[in-house]
């Protein structure tokens, strides 16, 4: 069996120093005016999230960015239809405030899907902005959101 402890011959004058600083070294001190909370003001969900409609030429452009680099495939959204809000805030009113919308979309090779999506307040890059997660039922190639969308939705 292994030896975890070193003993004190081992560690050289420089570690028993080191220690010796560490140990002997002055005690912690409470943060002072300045310190408390300055620029941390944390994040403050008013619950804005736009209307549905908002996020749909961001879920045109990263469905055709995603199909055309990923999955070499030249698909793209053509329309949309029925867009609805399905919930707001379906949990609690501490989490972070989303709207989930659904509605179907037409694909450039001719077939209607179902889209599901949410629109997130502050969940864009770096909390900046309205992000925006969305799946189209049967192009799920990765399986972000299996089975058949499911984990999009509220």
């Amino acid at each position: 069996m292994r030896n975890l402890f070193i003993s004190p011959k081992k560690l050289g004058v420089g570690a028993a120093l080191m220690f010796g600083l560490l140990a002997f070294g002055g005690t912690a001190q409470a943060a002072n005016p300045l310190e408390l909370n300055f620029w941390l003001s944390g994040p403050r969900y008013d619950g804005r999230v736009p209307d549905c409609e908002t996020a749909l030429p961001t879920i045109s452009s990263q469905f055709h960015e995603k199909e055309a680099t990923f999955w070499n495939s030249p698909l793209e959204i053509t329309g949309y239809d029925r867009i609805h809000e399905t919930a707001f805030r379906p949990w609690q009113s501490d989490n972070i405030p989303r709207r989930y919308c659904a509605g179907d979309v037409m694909l450039s090779d001719g077939k209607k899907r179902s889209v599901h999506y949410s629109i997130i307040e502050d969940g864009g890059f770096a909390g900046f902005g309205k992000g925006v997660e969305w799946c189209v039922t049967g192009l799920d190639r990765n399986w972000a959101y299996n089975p058949s969308c499911r984990a999009a939705r509220p």
